[in-house]
This record gives structure tokens, C-alpha cells and sequence, in this order.
């Protein structure tokens, strides 16, 4: 076994270089002042540099290093509360708002990567959930089908599977999860929000909020702005009242969780996301390299501050991964803060006027920093956003019934295209009619697919080449339709109407 105790630096920090950003040495103004360079903070200011706002970042140390830097960016929508116990705690469109808020957030991961074409390894993978690593029982698998038949019965594109790749055994597979290399993603990231003249500024440590003006003061000058967001992973006070920033934090459980980072032969290792139900759980993933693939193992979570010797939780990483993978060549190790809350849920949303913050993400801190950044940027916008009463700090209208999900969001945009996103119409070419079409999945991609009425069929890219948004087939018209822009296609996949330009790509 490899010595972690003298290089705990993570694979994505020891991998993806991040440029640096000067200090705060003069006062400014901005619309809205981030504080925290994380998923959650250039994902926001990215996201209100792109309408037009003037925003000013801060970070204490340097961007994407703390807690985005020390994540192992399994990018999924499967929560750490299991699906079922959403429902047992929530409701059942509740636990579907879950799941579908993680979905979006997905998606918009996916917009921005088309839109500035960026290199982040980003790829669509499954995802398996499986009982766990060291043993397990039958209650493990008939939990396990409860999870999939409700999933199903949600919309989401999971089916039951007797055989999960690299663990055997039972278990769920979740179609279309991402993973991507966080530090990439958020370096092109960065780069952009000062392209559309937003500012960074690292080392810049904020010490005070200031009421009137508004405002932050950080490394000695004064920050005026409209809007604060707290995106510091453990929030800030801010300037919530000491009692109400004292309470926030009491819902907070503050946990540590290890990973490894070894390598292995190219395809000895399927490209999938994998979690066991084990307590604390394992999960593990892949990173390809050009002559090698990077197998990323995590789990030994605990209390922070309530485990003597921590190097032990590396080596018993080590002994488990090397019972799944005997050749694995272990080179990193590194460990990361996770924050869990009384009910599962992140609290999302606003702390006082002009103040939101953004905490408690579990394991899903990519999927849910993006969230965030997606629904504070429609809060500062006015926008109504179908989660706020989800996520929101207090829970008001969730606790007291007063939040009909399904009723109040219908005519939401993502509503319009849920479909498109959770799962495909067929799972072959077999499952296509004469005159008819569908999206199948079709060599690990969702694939638009028409049979003509002499049963030849056509395969095209369902990727609109506008945005990056799933088409869908209009059966009245005969026509592949986008329902973010509304592109249109003719089944060949020319272009029948803008904002596209080119045609869907062929499929072999």
C-alpha cells in the first residue's frame, strides 16, 4: 500500500490546471457579489453573466480546489436518500421533484458544455445501484426492487438488472448519468464568466457584510452590490441574525468522506457510475486516459472531527478496491467534506432579503451545485422556478401542505420536455413501426429513429443542433421536433425550421 499520509492531493487537482485570479485591491460594485469559487459560485455567476449581470466572485483560497476540488463528480440525479424514502418522507411527486430537480441540473451541465464547447471528459454513463460491496442480504435486493418499480412508475428511464457489471448481483441501472472532470469543466467555466465581464478574485478572503449600502468588505475594500450569494459549501452567516444562522446550522451534519485514485488496463473497468447501500456506502467510477483508465473509489464516511486514525480509512479503501481490481496501481488519495441534512434535502434559497445561500448537497454536490446556481439566478431574476418551495431553507409550504408539485409546475419548461430527458421510447430498432418513430437507444446513445412504410429505417443524432436538446417525434406532421427552441427536422434530419442550422448528424 501507497502512503497517503504525505500526498492527500486530489486526482482532479493533480490533473486539471485552473489559471489564477488576482486579489481584491480596490473597492467595486457588481449587481451580485458570489462568495465561494466552487461548483455552486462559477456556476451562478456564470449563469447571471450570460443575462447580463455584473458579478464579482470571491474566493478565499483559490477556485475549485476545497470542496469542488476533493469531489468525485458523479455527475447523477440518484440522491443519497433512496427514492423510496423520499416517498415515505415526502410524498410521492415530492420524491419525483427530487429526482427531476437532478435531471434539470443534468441538462444544464450538458447546455453549457455544447454552448462554450468545452473539454471536461464529459460522457453519458450508466449508473448501477447495487447491495453492497463486502455482503449483503435479501432485504438489500427486495429494497433494491422497491426503488426500480417506483422509479418506473415515475417516468425515469431504471430497469431492474440480475447482473451488474464488475460486482455481479442485482441491482438498478440508471440510464443516462454523467461524469466529467470537475476542475476542466470549471477552469473553461471561469474563463468564460470574465470573457462576458463578470471578475474573480482569489485570496480574497470577505470578513464583513455590510447592510447600507449593501455589500461585502474583503481584503480591506468595501464590495457594493444588489444581491449577496453564499455559495461557501458550509454557509456563511452573512447577514442572517446570529439565532437564524445558529439554527441553519444545527440542521447541518458535517461528514468526511475518502477516495482513491489507482490505475488499470484500458477496458478492464465498465464506464459507469456505481454506488452500493452499504452505510456509509462505496461508489466508484472511471476516468479514461489515453493508455490507461483511472479508477476513482470512495466511501469511509464519518462525523468530521470523530475518527482517530484517519490514514486507516485509506488503507481499507485500498484492501477493498484491490479485492474488486488486484492489478489496480493506487496513486492518489485524498479526502472531502460532505454536508448532510435532517431530511435529505439541500437548503436552497433565501436567508434574509437580498441573501441566498446553497448547503447540505450529501453526495450529489455537482448536480445540486448546479441546481442552485439554476434557481438562485430565476430568484434574482424573478423568475418562478418549479423547486423553490422543495429546497427553500425553511420548507414552509412543503411542512404544511400547501405545495402541489405536480399541479403548480405543469406548464414549467422542463415539464414540457421531461420526457425527453428521464428515457426513450424503445429499447431497439424492433421495437419501431412501419410510419412510425421513436428515440431508442442505440450503441449507449439516444438515437431518433423512423421506419418508412417499406420498413427502412432511418437513425439520426436526437441531439438538436441548436442547443443540445432532445428532439422529439411529432406524429401528426411526421417531423422531428425540438421543445427547447423549436427547431423542426424532417425524418431524414434536414432542417425544416431554425434556430438550427445544420442537420440532425447521421448514425451508423
Amino acid at each position: 500500500m501507497i502512503d497517503l499520509h504525505q500526498s492527500t492531493t486530489s486526482y482532479w487537482q493533480a490533473t486539471g490546471s485552473f489559471r489564477q485570479y488576482p486579489k481584491l485591491d480596490r473597492g467595486a460594485h457588481a449587481d451580485i457579489v458570489i462568495v465561494g469559487g466552487g461548483i455552486t459560485g462559477l456556476t451562478t455567476a456564470y449563469l447571471l453573466a450570460r443575462e447580463g449581470r455584473r458579478v464579482i466572485v470571491l474566493e478565499r483560497d483559490r477556485c475549485a480546489t476545497t470542496d469542488t476540488g476533493h469531489t468525485t463528480a458523479h455527475v447523477t440525479m440518484v440522491t443519497d436518500s433512496r427514492l423510496t424514502e423520499l416517498e415515505k418522507g415526502f410524498g410521492r411527486s415530492h420524491a419525483q421533484a427530487v429526482w427531476d430537480a437532478g435531471l434539470a441540473a443534468i441538462n444544464q451541465i450538458d447546455e453549457i458544455v455544447l454552448r462554450e464547447n468545452i473539454d471536461a471528459d464529459l460522457a453519458w454513463v450508466d449508473g448501477y445501484l447495487h447491495r453492497p460491496v463486502a455482503d449483503g442480504s435479501a432485504d438489500d435486493v427486495a429494497s433494491l426492487r422497491e426503488d426500480a418499480a417506483l422509479a418506473q412508475d415515475l417516468g425515469f428511464d431504471v430497469e431492474w438488472t440480475e447482473d451488474i457489471p464488475l460486482f455481479g448481483g442485482a441491482g438498478l441501472r440508471i440510464a443516462d448519468q454523467r461524469r466529467l472532470h470537475p476542475r476542466k469543466y470549471l477552469a473553461a467555466l471561469a474563463e468564460r464568466i470574465v470573457a462576458l465581464g463578470g471578475r474573480i478574485h482569489e485570496h480574497t478572503e470577505v470578513t464583513e457584510f455590510l447592510e447600507s449600502p449593501l455589500g461585502v468588505k474583503a481584503n480591506g475594500h468595501s464590495v457594493k452590490c444588489d444581491e449577496i450569494v453564499l455559495a461557501t459549501h458550509n454557509p456563511l452567516q452573512g447577514l442572517t441574525s446570529t439565532v437564524g444562522a445558529a439554527l441553519l446550522q444545527t440542521k447541518l451534519a458535517l461528514y468526511t468522506s475518502y477516495a482513491i485514485a489507482g490505475k488499470v488496463r484500458k477496458d478492464t473497468v465498465p464506464d459507469a457510475l456505481f454506488w452500493d447501500t452499504a452505510d456509509p456506502y462505496h461508489y466508484l467510477r472511471l476516468e479514461p486516459r489515453r493508455d490507461f483508465d483511472v479508477i476513482v473509489f470512495g466511501g469511509e464516511d464519518h462525523k468530521t472531527g470523530q475518527a482517530g486514525d484517519t490514514g486507516r480509512r485509506y488503507q481499507s479503501l485500498q484492501r477493498t478496491l484491490q479485492k474488486i481490481l488486484p492489478s489496480v496501481e493506487v496513486t492518489h488519495g485524498w479526502s472531502g467534506q460532505v454536508i448532510e441534512t435532517a431530511d435529505g434535502l439541500p437548503y436552497i434559497g433565501a436567508t434574509g432579503e437580498h441573501q441566498y445561500v446553497a448547503t447540505g448537497f450529501s453526495g450529489n454536490g455537482i448536480t445540486f451545485g448546479t441546481l442552485s446556481a439554476m434557481m438562485i439566478t430565476d430568484a434574482i431574476g424573478g423568475r418562478r422556478n418549479p423547486w423553490t418551495d422543495l429546497f427553500e431553507p425553511g420548507r414552509k409550504a412543503l411542512r404544511h401542505g400547501l405545495w402541489d408539485y405536480i399541479k403548480e409546475n405543469a406548464d414549467y419548461p422542463y415539464y414540457l420536455i421531461r420526457d425527453r430527458f428521464a428515457g426513450v421510447d424503445s429499447r431497439s430498432q424492433r421495437g419501431i413501426k412501419r410510419g412510425h418513430a421513436g428515440i431508442i437507444k442505440h450503441k449507449g446513445k439516444k438515437v431518433a429513429a423512423y421506419r418508412d412504410e417499406q420498413g427502412v429505417i432511418t437513425m439520426r443524432s436526437a441531439t438538436c443542433t441548436h442547443l443540445g436538446c432532445l428532439v422529439g417525434w411529432n406524429e401528426a406532421d411526421s417531423t422531428w421536433d425540438c421543445p427547447c427552441h423549436g427547431s423542426r427536422f424532417a425524418p431524414d434530419g434536414r432542417v425544416i425550421a431554425g434556430p438550427a442550422e445544420t442537420p440532425l448528424p447521421e448514425v451508423d
